[in-house]
């Protein structure tokens, strides 16, 4: 009863339908196709954060990855600021002042349970002007 002539969509009653394997393999395609874009959005300011050698590259990291598991998108976003903006590092002149303090202290030249003190050197007052102001002492350490 059915034509002899079927169109190319429609399944043949004896084989496999051709049009459903193509397109499953087509979705398939297509849903890894768009978690592959997901992921490499989801990404973006770790990525950002790493290539710019940013000091705050953990925090945005751990911002994605809660925004990932709680699918809180504020998480995400306060990552990419954070992955945008450039902190001032504190770090490294707090350690080179540290430094040098340790080495300050490392040369000053103390006997054996001796206290070093540094005495006031005292400037002379000119002698043509005279005056309260003018015979201050000055230290010098």
């Amino acid at each position: 009863m059915a034509p002899h002539h079927l169109p190319f969509y429609l399944a043949p009653g004896s084989g496999t339908d051709t049009l459903m394997v193509v397109m499953g393999l087509f979705l398939i395609g297509t849903v890894l196709w768009v978690g592959t874009l997901y992921w490499k959005l989801h990404s973006l300011p770790e990525r950002m954060a790493h290539k710019s050698q940013k000091l705050q590259f953990e925090f945005v990291a751990v911002l994605g990855l809660i925004s990932l598991f709680t699918h809180m998108h504020i998480f995400w976003i306060a990552g990419l600021l954070l992955a945008m903006i450039d902190l001032p590092d504190f770090g490294t002149p707090l350690r080179s002042i540290a430094g040098s303090v340790e080495k300050i202290a490392e040369a000053t030249p103390a006997a054996d349970g001796e206290d070093v003190r540094t005495e006031a050197v005292v400037a002379p007052a000119p002698p043509d002007k005279s005056g309260p102001a003018k015979g201050k002492e000055h230290s010098h350490v």
